[in-house]
């Protein structure tokens, strides 16, 4: 087959007996992790349960932040670290896959001149954060004052009457967050890791772990040397040391064509807030986000959050005095909702999770269980970074010094060698210079040609055949979805889900033929 095969496999057959570290939990934390303990030259086990980016991961707003909320909260170490981590991720990790972000916030009659004011100080701030973390301008540019024609130019759906222009920030964006998860997992494959899916740990230890193969129902006992727990708001499951206090973050989806020819993101202030805002952010596939809510969450973690009708409501009608036709719930055509692993801080307050630090934090069990947690998307690799230098630093583990800073995701590479390459430009996107790879293989695997594989999967619905068959053959997806709602996103649209399973499934078939002719 095209490429070397892919070390991201469902089920655990073949598993090794003993590794280095072991690695629970396969969203970005968990796989960031088993990346940087690859490339210190450490064997790794690294599953979940589910597959890759089941959790919190894939329920981002799509975002790679500098830190300016946690700015304006003081929590200065932590803005700094986001902003150093955002410049690491679109200059030297995923080029291909953090974009800059054009943030226009309007200035209109329902913002005071003194939280204008306010606002455009917070965007110097932010700015003073992007030159801290030696970011520059080209990657992401200075902020600017807007008139309120330039205004409407970027954002033709605001409301005109009232508006006395806007203020322009950057930030990053990602093509898809779960999408850099899968490319951070097959980095670590290529670099030796055993990703495992649908693999299960039902106990674990400082010095190994029992699994259960969720395919077969076959256990398996794994012995390591250091064993880390990076499984978000389940981390509490491994270890009931663990204490979280999660939040909800709730996003709606819309049509493009609700807020037509919007091409920047759009900031709301929330009212009665000094600095948070609703967030209306266009994506590339051509759907547009709102979001975001921080609402504390108590009981059970359930494998799919579920937004609440009260939270639709409370941004639809947050972003309806920006709009001259605002949204409603007929534009609704999808939501999705996250849970941050907050970590319990004493003194906190009920309903307070807003305001809880983002920072992560390392923990070890009276098992000698490594559990990291807390965080942010945008700081995973310095959360991977810090959980193995805590690890050899204590003397479970020999390896060298942390190589992820200046090391490129597979298929990473800048803009400009990317408008370059002859390749589709949808796979250019998703997968950088590993798209003729995508196309290459998949015209291998099914015989068909390159028109039949690169037909979007409907007029609404941009994914192809070849992007489906890669993530069999290279991405260890085993099902449909696996498919349409971690390698694509298109179950995030009831309509779409459907309009495209077909597309899903013919792409099975294809890769299981092929794997029996093979055979």
């Amino acid at each position: 087959m095209t490429g070397s095969p892919t070390r991201i496999t469902p089920g655990l057959a073949g598993v090794p007996e003993e590794v280095d570290v072991v690695v629970v939990g396969l969203g970005i934390t968990g796989a960031g992790v088993a990346l940087d303990a690859a490339t210190r030259g450490l064997s790794v086990l690294a599953v979940d349960a589910h597959d890759l980016a089941f959790g919190t991961s894939r329920w981002s707003s799509k975002l790679v932040h500098g830190g300016l909320r946690y700015l304006a909260q003081g929590q200065l170490a932590i803005a700094h670290e986001s902003a150093v981590e955002r410049g690491i991720l679109m200059d030297v990790t995923a080029p291909h896959l953090v974009h800059p972000l054009p943030m226009l916030t309007p200035v209109n009659d329902t913002m005071s001149r003194g939280k204008a004011v306010l606002t455009w100080g917070g965007l110097h701030a932010g700015d003073v954060l992007r030159r801290t973390a030696h970011t520059t301008s080209r990657t992401l540019p200075r902020p600017r004052r807007l008139n309120a024609t330039e205004t409407l130019n970027l954002a033709p759906s605001l409301r005109a009457d009232g508006l006395r222009g806007g203020l322009l920030g950057w930030d990053g964006q990602l093509e898809d967050d779960a999408r850099l998860v899968v490319a951070v997992a097959r980095t670590a494959a290529s670099y030796g890791a055993e990703v495992r899916t649908r693999a299960r740990v039902t106990s674990a230890t400082g010095t190994g772990v029992r699994l259960r193969d969720e395919l077969t129902g076959t256990s398996y006992d794994v012995r390591a040397q250091a064993v880390v727990n990076a499984t978000g708001v389940w981390a509490g499951d491994l270890d009931d040391q663990v204490r979280l206090r999660p939040s909800r973050g709730t996003h709606l989806v819309l049509r493009g064509d609700c807020l037509p020819h919007t091409r920047v993101a759009v900031m709301v202030p929330i009212p009665g807030t000094s600095a948070r805002f609703a967030m209306v952010l266009p994506q590339p596939d051509g759907t547009i986000y709102v979001g975001l809510t921080d609402v504390p969450v108590t009981g059970g973690v359930p494998d799919v959050p579920v937004p609440s009708p009260g939270e639709v409501d409370f941004l639809l009608d947050v972003v309806a005095s920006a709009f001259t036709t605002p949204p409603t719930r007929d534009d609704v055509v999808g939501a999705f909702a996250g849970l941050r692993p907050l970590l319990e801080v004493a003194g906190a307050t009920d309903g307070a999770t807003a305001d809880l630090s983002r920072r992560h934090a390392i923990l070890t069990s009276t098992t000698g269980l490594t559990t990291i947690v807390g965080g942010k998307l945008t700081t995973y690799r310095r959360m991977a970074q810090d959980t193995l230098d805590s690890l050899v630093a204590d003397g479970r583990l020999t390896a060298g010094p942390c190589r992820t800073a200046a090391l490129p995701l597979l298929g990473a590479a800048s803009a400009e060698e990317l408008r370059h390459l002859d390749a589709h430009p949808r796979l250019v996107r998703r997968f950088g210079t590993d798209a003729a790879l995508v196309l290459a293989t998949a015209r291998e695997v099914t015989g068909l040609t390159a028109e039949e594989l690169l037909e979007p999967a409907s007029d609404t619905v941009p994914v192809t055949l070849a992007e489906l068959v890669f993530a069999i053959t290279h991405e260890g997806a085993h099902d449909a979805d696996d498919l349409l709602d971690r390698r694509t996103r298109v179950g995030m649209v009831a309509a779409d889900r459907r309009a495209t399973g077909h597309h899903a499934e013919r792409a099975l078939a294809l890769v299981t033929a092929s794997r029996h002719t093979s055979a």
